[in-house]
């Protein structure tokens, strides 16, 4: 394999975005909550305490804009 490979970073941002955004939803759920309602209520008032702080979800989801996690959302429902 002598040829360079090229990445594209957003790529990677995305995976990760949506990685995070999907451990998220999952923590949500097993603290009782509906994820869908969570996420929503966060992303449209940008209000943090719409997501837990357990295991360190709230910090989680706050490390990505509120855009970028709005962006991989419409990339991954359109694809």
């Amino acid at each position: 394999m002598d040829e360079t490979r090229v990445f594209k970073t957003n790529e990677f941002k995305d995976a990760a975005a949506l990685a995070i955004l999907k451990e998220v939803a999952e923590i949500l759920k097993e603290r009782g909550y509906n994820p869908i309602n969570q996420i929503v209520g966060y992303l449209l008032s940008g209000d943090p305490g719409y997501i837990t702080s357990y295991k360190d979800a709230r910090a989680k989801i706050l490390s990505i804009k509120s855009s970028k996690l709005l962006e991989v959302i419409v990339k991954e429902s359109i694809k």
